[in-house]
């Protein structure tokens, strides 16, 4: 095995070490927010440290085994010994194979996350929200098999049921793991309801996942901000265009637009709205920092681009493919009512040989 994924290991235990002691430091436990992001981080550690130390016990254990099988006279401990090896050496394989997934997940930095996720509808207009809708509800109906939590924070409905762009939040332990290739474009080859020829239409949305920051990891100054209220749009509802209740919030100096009206109350949608915008600025922060990383590997599959097409939903053909990995699933039904299991099982184990492939590059 490459030494580099060793060297990560060693700064990992460090790291942990470290943060042991911040947990412990009152004038952090004293900074709630603070406290939460080291906790959290300690949390997502942990596994990787204990799982790295069981590792090295074990490979403490086999290298006694072989040396006690090349000096043993006795022919039948020495047997013992070298059967001992082998099943040692079988665990070894084992544990290397879950340190290297734990690892490069552990790469992004960003392990343990929630996320924010936006679905926006692209060209193919009333179509094109139908299947921003049909996004959505995929999704969603994922996240209840994961066991995860959903809540919506804003969105935008129209008249024929689609959704112009949705924003909604995914708590759950592994959502940034398992959601995180899910940037994109995605394309939709269909027959819409409202065709009469029977042609097909090809529509598309964009989906972003923003891994969700703490208060602590990114500040918004008051005077960055620039609030505005307005009146909720879309089709019916109570209090749709009768409250000022929406909320517009501009960054200023990055210029990022955030909307939200989900809420009945400007205050709860003021602070619903900054938690997109906080993510979206941590996002920033985090594809920098991608940026600046050691470009001799790449382990991300794809960019996670709004504008990379990267997965197509063909209802004639039954079949959903996604193009980074040339992956196709023959079951485009169970997709759409969120069995997204085999795909992101596909990507998992696809970033998780790059991973390899890198590692073993800056070994070379």
């Amino acid at each position: 095995m490459a030494g580099g994924m060793f060297e990560r290991l060693e700064q990992l235990r460090e790291r942990h070490e470290e943060l042991t002691r911040q947990a412990s430091d009152p004038e952090i436990i004293a900074q709630p927010g603070r406290s939460r992001v080291v906790l959290r981080e300690l949390g997502s550690l942990a596994k990787i440290v204990r799982a790295y130390r069981d590792y090295q016990g074990v490979v403490k254990e086999l290298e006694d085994a072989r040396g006690l099988a090349r000096v043993e006279t006795d022919k039948e401990l020495r047997a013992m010994a070298e059967e001992e090896t082998g099943r040692l050496e079988t665990r070894r394989h084992a544990m290397l194979d879950q340190l290297v997934q734990m690892v490069a997940d552990e790469e992004e930095g960003l392990s343990g996350r929630n996320v924010i996720m936006e679905i926006r509808a692209g060209e193919g207009g009333d179509e094109a929200a139908l299947f921003a809708r049909d996004l959505y509800d995929m999704y969603r109906r994922y996240c209840e098999r994961q066991g995860w939590k959903t809540e919506t924070l804003d969105f935008s409905p129209t008249e024929l049921g689609g959704l112009r762009e949705v924003t909604f939040a995914v708590n759950g332990a592994d959502a940034w793991r398992k959601l995180r290739f899910e940037s994109g474009g995605h394309r939709v080859q269909r027959v819409p309801e409202t065709e009469q020829q029977g042609r097909i239409h090809t529509s598309a949305c964009t989906v972003a996942v923003l891994p969700e920051a703490e208060e602590t990891e990114v500040e918004l100054r008051p005077e960055d901000l620039e609030m505005q209220a307005c009146r909720a749009g879309g089709p019916g509802g109570q209090n749709v265009n009768k409250t000022s209740s929406a909320v517009r919030l501009t960054h200023k100096p990055s210029g990022i637009v955030v909307r939200c009206q989900e809420e009945s109350s400007q205050y709860k949608n003021r602070i619903r709205a900054e938690k997109i915008l906080r993510a979206k600025l941590f996002e920033m922060i985090f594809e920098k920092r991608k940026r600046e990383r050691d470009q001799s590997r790449k382990s991300q599959i794809g960019s996670g681009g709004r504008h990379e097409r990267i997965r197509t939903y063909n209802f004639p053909q039954n079949r959903v493919t996604d193009h980074r990995i040339n992956f196709e699933v023959k079951d485009l039904e169970n997709v759409i009512k969120g069995d997204l299991d085999a795909i992101v099982t596909a990507l998992l184990e696809a970033d998780r040989k790059r991973f390899l492939e890198g590692e073993n590059g800056r070994s070379g």
